[in-house]
């Protein structure tokens, strides 16, 4: 979906900009290269183990890269009947219809997710005569179609869910929280190659803190490098998004934040002690949802790769 100019001032409400202007020419998903890493991750460790040892995403990287927010509350909730827990109880379907001035045809929706194909036709020209209201309209359908697409996207590829209502209905409450690669003939072929070249790596190939350069601090926003920000990237927690909960161990791989790695205790046994964040799930109907009420420091974040440069 184009980047109209007058949705811009809600991107920006939302802190979500920066991450709208990742086109194809900043940040492109290399799927055999991705399948290569994929190959190497270890969900004990939530690690990718590598011949020289280990190295991770960290909220750091979102930071750097997506320009994401890295504290406040939980972007979580319900996956499914969520409307019985929010706005009085109205149905999910007349709140989509009061957001985006109509329902998607039978034809485009499938149980709570609506084909990105109807936000794409229906939403692509903004007439030129809009109403601000109309404008705020396309800028909810094209934060849809962000999140679901380049933020968090799932194994669909070709739907958006609307878990986000509750996100798009107040754009300013937002801010608190790639262009893809075609599959072609020769991706087994690269995959194989992105295979070996990672088997060749030593600790001497890799630019372990990529975000030290001069270059890259003098174009960050100054909030990203403030002490009360960058203190959870060292934050040993839990990223929550919806259903999945992830282990951010930064503790195994201390050398992308700068310092010594050091002799790491057994993550079985640490497992079951409590987490530097608590988080309470609860269970509606089989489907779980996270009480954020005492984690006002833990976020959702992209799943994205981790980008560090080789030598």
């Amino acid at each position: 979906m184009p980047m109209h100019d007058r949705i811009i001032p809600y991107l920006e409400r939302a802190e979500l900009y920066h991450l709208a202007r990742l086109n194809s020419q900043w940040f492109w998903l290399d799927e055999p290269l991705v399948s290569a890493f994929v190959e190497r991750w270890r969900p004990e460790t939530h690690t990718f183990h590598m011949p020289f040892g280990e190295c991770t995403v960290t909220l750091q990287d979102v930071a750097f890269q997506l320009g994401l927010p890295v504290d406040g509350e939980a972007v979580s909730g319900c996956l499914g009947e969520f409307e019985k827990y929010m706005e009085g109880g109205r149905p999910a379907w007349e709140w989509f219809e009061d957001l985006f001035g109509e329902r998607p045809p039978p034809n485009k929706v499938k149980h709570m997710t609506v084909h990105f194909t109807w936000f794409h036709e229906r939403f692509r020209v903004l007439p030129p005569d809009a109403s601000e209201e109309t404008v705020r309209i396309y800028a909810r359908a094209y934060i849809m179609m962000l999140l679901s697409t380049q933020l968090f996207g799932d194994k669909s590829a070709n739907r958006v869910h609307i878990r986000w209502l509750p996100f798009v209905a107040n754009l300013d409450d937002m801010g608190r929280w790639s262009a893809y690669l075609p599959p072609n003939d020769g991706k087994e072929q690269r995959v194989i190659r992105y295979r070996l070249a990672l088997d060749r790596l030593t600790a001497r190939d890799i630019v372990w803190e990529p975000y030290s350069a001069l270059d890259v601090l003098a174009v960050v926003h100054p909030e990203i490098l403030t002490e009360e920000h960058s203190r959870m990237w060292r934050a040993v927690t839990t990223l929550i998004y919806f259903a999945v909960i992830e282990w951010h161990q930064v503790d195994r791989v201390v050398p992308q934040l700068g310092g010594v790695q050091h002799i790491l205790e057994d993550v079985f046994s640490r497992a079951m002690e409590p987490s530097i964040v608590h988080v309470t799930p609860r269970i509606h109907r089989g489907r779980s949802a996270y009480d954020s009420s005492q984690s006002p420091y833990i976020c959702a974040t992209a799943f994205c790769f981790a980008n560090h440069t080789f030598r």
